[in-house]
């Protein structure tokens, strides 16, 4: 079996969670991210320098990667989001974050269905957030994340007689440089959220790792078009909202 698989934006965070666990499973992790790794030599994969707002920058990477032949494992990690309310969204934020977080995966999956068909074996986890549900300040993130969590559901029928799976992770608080970014930690409602969460702790990128590892495993072959919501039991604690 083919075990090439594309992480997007795997150069930090979740991303290299994802990379650094499949890359011990035994794939062959493509890394497809804007930014290079922080220590090039210590990061798992392989960095291809990409612009997931340049459809035209990510078509000609794609096309390249697809010479050496399929690849079987997609990860659509890469994700865009500028806090704004409503009031304050401008067209080219709400553009850009549509672009990378939908327009991206839709891409990325179109250019690879090809070659998994042809193998008859695919695995395709989709990154949304449990932000899709409804929370304020995120008009242009909710809307794609929930835009990919329905992209998913379509896929999933689309696929699955051809032996590819189609899944979406939602993930709650998680420990990353954009949680932190739009949550420093010395405001009061950055511990609020924490304390907010069940299990009682905030997420790693490691539990996402590990998820998504799950979904990608060739036993998983039964499981397509589910989502799977990795927040502490967050969603149930806020009933949702």
């Amino acid at each position: 079996m083919n075990k090439r698989a594309i992480v997007t934006g795997a150069s930090r965070g979740i991303g290299r969670a994802i990379a650094t666990r499949l890359q011990g499973e035994g794939w062959s992790v493509l890394n497809l991210d804007i930014a290079a790794p922080a220590d090039k030599d210590a990061a798992p994969g392989v960095w291809i320098e990409t612009d997931l707002s340049d459809a035209a920058n990510l078509e000609s990477v794609l096309e390249k990667l697809l010479r050496d032949g399929p690849v079987c494992g997609l990860v659509n990690n890469a994700g865009l989001m500028t806090p704004t309310l409503l009031e304050e969204t401008t067209v080219e934020d709400f553009d850009r974050t549509l672009a990378v977080n939908m327009r991206a995966p839709m891409q990325c999956a179109k250019a690879v269905a090809p070659g998994m068909r042809d193998a008859g074996f695919g695995r395709i986890v989709n990154i949304s957030s449990r932000a899709h549900l409804g929370k304020t300040h995120r008009t242009a993130y909710s809307g794609s994340k929930g835009g990919i969590l329905s992209m998913s559901n379509v896929w999933a029928l689309e696929f699955a007689g051809d032996g590819i799976t189609v899944n979406t992770i939602a993930p709650g608080p998680i420990r990353t440089e954009l949680f932190e970014r739009s949550n420093p930690p010395n405001m009061p409602r950055t511990q609020e959220i924490i304390d907010s969460i069940p299990v009682g702790r905030i997420g790693e990128p490691g539990d996402i790792a590990g998820a998504a590892a799950f979904f990608m495993q060739e036993s998983s072959s039964y499981i397509t078009g589910q989502v799977l919501y990795v927040c502490g039991g967050v969603t149930l604690s806020r009933g949702g909202s």
